[in-house]
């Protein structure tokens, strides 16, 4: 019934303007179209994103209000800042892209599948391998213990998942993003959907139509050019190694964290 109240795209079909997004269920703006790169970058540039379960045709969102992270209220906690003192684990960026959205698109506790399809991942790695999406990840012993990726545009971050296999994985992943994007200038991290989570660590809500004019200000600036380093000094405040780097939801969205990995 949702599908017959919202747009379907064809392939050339522009979106339609995100105010038209319905309320209930909060955010469903368009379905249909394509993964293409064009077509998700340019939904990113809008305030809109992907997301659908498998079997379900592409459904469009672009939620009011929008959940988001300005780096500058980024909360590192105690624990955290200890953990991240012990040095005991390997920062790398872009080194693992496709292990990071597989994993994150593994079962979770009280979870029966997942958003992150096989198309999912095979549209975003192509992304990445243009140089638009990027991963954060948390290594210890030679293992991927956890991380996160997202979309990058302008001095825009655009969160979409993340994983913990340890406790405080994916938030150490977080923390180094964190601290990269305030040395290079970003302005905001998009976390899309509102969590307790999220909020611990700083995110709030913004309305869409505040974020709307964000995304103008911040994707008209100039990013960071590919490929990603992390080369700032450690989120504590303290160096730390050098990063390895390669050159190259509330309804289970974004930036999730699971039971190993609570604030």
């Amino acid at each position: 019934m949702i599908a017959g109240m919202i747009p379907w795209l064809r392939p050339t079909d522009p979106f339609p303007p995100v105010e038209q997004a319905l309320a209930e269920p909060n955010g469903l703006l368009a379905a249909g179209a394509d993964l293409s790169p064009a077509r998700l970058l340019t939904a990113y540039r809008l305030g809109i994103f992907p997301w659908f379960n498998p079997g379900e045709p592409i459904l469009w969102w672009s939620p009011d209000p929008r959940m988001v992270l300005f780096p500058s209220e980024f909360r590192l906690s105690r624990s955290l800042r200890r953990r991240l003192r012990r040095r005991d684990y390997e920062l790398r960026v872009d080194s693992a892209f496709t292990a990071v959205m597989q994993a994150c698109a593994a079962p979770r506790p009280g979870q029966r599948g997942t958003w992150i399809t096989p198309a999912m991942i095979a549209a975003y790695t192509r992304l990445h391998e243009l140089g638009h999406a990027h991963s954060f990840e948390t290594w210890i012993d030679g293992e991927l213990v956890g991380g996160l990726y997202g979309v990058a545009i302008g001095r825009v971050f655009y969160g979409e998942s993340m994983f913990a296999r340890v406790s405080d994985a994916s938030k150490i992943a977080l923390a180094h993003l964190v601290a990269q994007l305030r040395a290079w200038g970003y302005g905001l991290i998009d976390c899309q959907m509102s969590t307790a989570h999220l909020a611990s660590l700083g995110a709030r809500e913004i309305p869409r139509a505040q974020f709307v004019r964000l995304l103008a200000q911040l994707t008209a600036q100039p990013g960071r050019a590919p490929p990603w380093t992390c080369a700032v000094g450690g989120p504590d405040g303290h160096a730390h190694p050098p990063a390895t780097a390669v050159a190259g939801r509330a309804q289970g969205l974004v930036l999730e964290t699971d039971s190993s990995d609570t604030p």
